[in-house]
C-alpha cells in the first residue's frame, strides 16, 4: 500500500463526509457539486494554506507536523481512532520499509495453555490481518475449524467474505463484515509494506463486491469491545459478548473472548453446544460438511 496515495484517500473521504453545517459553516448546499466541505473550508478550519492542503490531498510527500495533523484531525472531526490512523499515514518512512509480513506470529505457550483451559468459553488469539494465530475448541464450534484450514486460509476476513456459512451464521453480517473491513484497514494504516495484506485486499477486491465498496469507504475502526447476534446451526440463536484484549507483550496480537449473560437463553445455548464437541466423533464426523468450506476458498 502506497502510504501518500492513502493518507489523500482517507482526507478525500473523511471530508466528503462532513457537511457545511456540521463544522459550523454557512450551508450553500444548492450550488455545491460534490458532497462534504470544499478543500478550502478545511484548509481554513485547519489554519493552513488551501495550496498546503490540497498537495497533501494529492499524496505530495511532506513532512507535516502533528501540530498541522492535530489541526486537520480537529477540522475533519476524526475519532481517536481515526485520529491516530491518519498520523500513521502521514509520518514519513523512516528508511527502508520494513517488511512486517515475512516476521512470524508465534503464539506463547502460555497463551495456548489459557485457550485451554477457556474450555467451555469461545476463545482466540487474532495477529497481523486478522489472522487466527489459534483458537479453542469452543471458538472453533462456534464459528469455524480454522485447524482444518490450510495455514492461508485462517484469517477472520477470509472466513467473513470466503466461507459462506458466515453469511448465514452471522444474524446481522452486512454490520459485522464492515466492521472486519474497518478493522483491516486500521491493520493497513500500521503495517503499510505488509505484502501479505496488500495480497489480501488485492484478492478480495477482485473477488468480493461487498468489500471492494466498503475497503473503498475508507473507514477505520478498533473493536475492542461489544455483542454479536449468531443463527448456530446447532444451538439455534445467541447473542454473545466479546472482549478484544491487546497482549502487551505483543501488540499486534489480541485475544477475543465471547461470553454470554448470566442466566440468558445464550449462556444456555453455549452450554449445549460445549456438551455437542465432548461427545466422542460430533463435530469432525457427525456435521463435517456443514464446518467444511463450500469450496469458496481459492486454491
Amino acid at each position: 500500500m502506497d502510504r501518500n496515495t492513502a493518507l489523500g484517500e482517507f482526507l478525500r473521504s473523511r471530508r466528503a463526509r462532513i457537511t457545511p453545517r456540521q463544522a459550523g459553516l454557512s450551508d450553500d448546499s444548492g450550488s455545491r457539486r460534490v458532497p462534504g466541505l470544499r478543500r478550502e473550508e478545511v484548509a481554513r478550519l485547519a489554519g493552513v494554506s488551501v495550496d498546503y492542503y490540497i498537495r497533501l490531498e494529492r499524496g505530495r510527500r511532506l513532512n507535516v507536523s502533528e501540530t498541522v495533523l492535530d489541526a486537520i484531525s480537529r477540522a475533519l472531526r476524526l475519532d481517536p481512532v481515526e485520529r491516530t490512523h491518519l498520523f500513521q499515514l502521514a509520518k514519513p518512512a523512516a528508511g527502508r520499509p520494513r517488511r512486517t509480513a515475512t516476521r512470524p506470529q508465534p503464539v506463547r505457550p502460555g497463551l495456548r495453555d489459557l485457550l485451554r483451559i477457556l474450555e467451555d468459553t469461545p476463545a482466540l488469539v487474532l495477529g497481523r490481518r486478522l489472522d487466527v494465530l489459534a483458537s479453542n475448541q469452543m471458538a472453533r464450534a462456534l464459528l469455524t475449524d480454522f485447524d482444518a484450514l490450510p495455514h492461508r486460509e485462517r484469517n477472520l476476513v477470509r472466513f467473513m467474505f470466503c466461507d459462506e456459512t458466515a453469511r448465514s451464521l452471522y444474524t446481522h453480517w452486512d454490520t459485522h463484515a464492515q466492521d472486519i473491513v474497518a478493522s483491516l484497514r486500521r491493520d493497513a494504516g500500521r503495517h503499510p509494506h505488509d505484502p501479505l495484506l496488500a495480497e489480501l485486499v488485492g484478492e478480495l477486491s477482485i473477488r468480493d463486491e461487498d468489500f471492494r465498496r466498503w475497503w473503498a469507504d475508507q473507514n477505520v475502526h478498533r473493536h475492542t469491545h461489544g455483542s454479536k447476534h449468531f443463527h448456530h446451526p446447532i444451538v439455534g440463536p445467541l447473542t454473545l459478548n466479546y472482549e478484544s484484549l491487546t497482549l502487551p507483550a505483543d501488540p499486534d496480537q489480541r485475544l477475543s473472548v465471547y461470553t454470554a449473560e448470566a442466566g440468558s437463553s445464550s449462556e444456555e445455548a453455549l452450554r449445549l453446544l460445549a456438551a455437542w464437541i465432548r461427545q466422542p466423533g460430533t463435530w469432525h464426523e457427525q456435521h463435517a460438511d456443514h464446518w467444511t468450506p463450500k469450496g469458496t476458498f481459492p486454491a
